[in-house]
């Protein structure tokens, strides 16, 4: 038994091209005690293709809990365990929170080994602001309940980033149109890395019209992007939220002004932050 503790990797793996498994993802794959996988058959197909023979061990959304509670003991005794999911980074709508958060509770080191991630990767070819951006992962199943999460989102000036599955793509699409207006742009980028991968721009009306209506739609992993709300788009503070901020900001900061203005009013803090910033002739 070692003296020391292990190392607990999260360890991105392709989206698609094989070629995006990095050097050093190899060899930490390799070197490892475990690799605890979200699907063994998917990442056993994985490891053999490069040659690792590193025991796997199953980590997904119904046992992490019981599988931390079993890891974290390992890993203090000295044990090494690489952390991967399906596709892509971990944790980013995939397993591993638990057993990550459960590891730094414990003192143990928690290494990223960076690579492919589906959400950077569409962004970086989106065409759409990056520099600001909202990621929602999967919005809910059920149209009604998936409305309501946009309605909370329709007046979001960032880049907006969906994860989505492509057997509700038109109804989800349908739904962005109606709540966040049928000309908002889009961009759904689908399969990337891989021999189909596709990137295609559109208004949201529009590329319903194309889920609708085009096989290739109903096929592949996708990503899909909004454009944040234009100024125009946003609804004003309100009467009652500005005489608040304005009371305020003759005797605060800007910020600390905008975030007790968020604690009075019970309106977004960065919203009334933007405003304040007007206010005070500093934007």
């Amino acid at each position: 038994m070692s003296g020391r503790p292990g190392v607990l990797y999260v360890v991105a793996t392709p989206i698609g091209n094989l070629e995006d498994l990095s050097p050093r993802a190899q060899r930490v794959l390799a070197e490892v005690d475990l690799v605890a996988a979200e699907d063994t058959r998917h990442s056993g197909t994985l490891l053999a293709h490069f040659g690792i023979k590193t025991r796997l061990i199953s980590l997904h959304d119904h046992n992490e809990a019981a599988r931390a509670a079993e890891l974290i003991p390992r890993l203090q005794a000295g044990e090494s365990v690489a952390l991967i999911s399906d596709a892509g980074t971990p944790l980013i709508s995939d397993p591993g929170f638990d057993l990550v958060r459960a590891a730094r509770q414990a003192g143990i080191q928690v290494s990223p080994i960076p690579g492919a991630s589906a959400l950077v990767a569409a962004l970086s070819v989106s065409g759409l602001p990056t520099d600001r951006f909202v990621f929602e992962g999967f919005l809910p199943a059920k149209s009604a309940a998936r409305r309501e999460r946009l309605e909370t989102l329709a007046a979001e000036p960032r880049t907006l980033v969906f994860y989505e599955s492509v057997h509700r793509l038109q109804e989800s699409l349908e739904d962005m149109a109606a709540v966040l207006g049928a000309h908002r742009n889009a961009v759904l980028a689908r399969e990337l890395t891989k021999l189909h991968e596709g990137v295609r721009e559109a208004p949201l009306q529009a590329l319903a019209g194309w889920a609708a209506t085009d096989p290739a739609a109903g096929k592949g992993e996708v990503v899909l992007m909004v454009a944040g709300a234009a100024a125009t788009e946003r609804p004003p503070l309100g009467a009652e939220a500005e005489r608040v901020l304005k009371a305020l900001l003759t005797e605060l900061p800007v910020k600390q002004a905008a975030a007790l203005a968020a604690a009075i009013t019970g309106l977004k803090k960065n919203e009334l932050y933007e405003r304040a910033l007007a206010i005070s002739g500093k934007k």
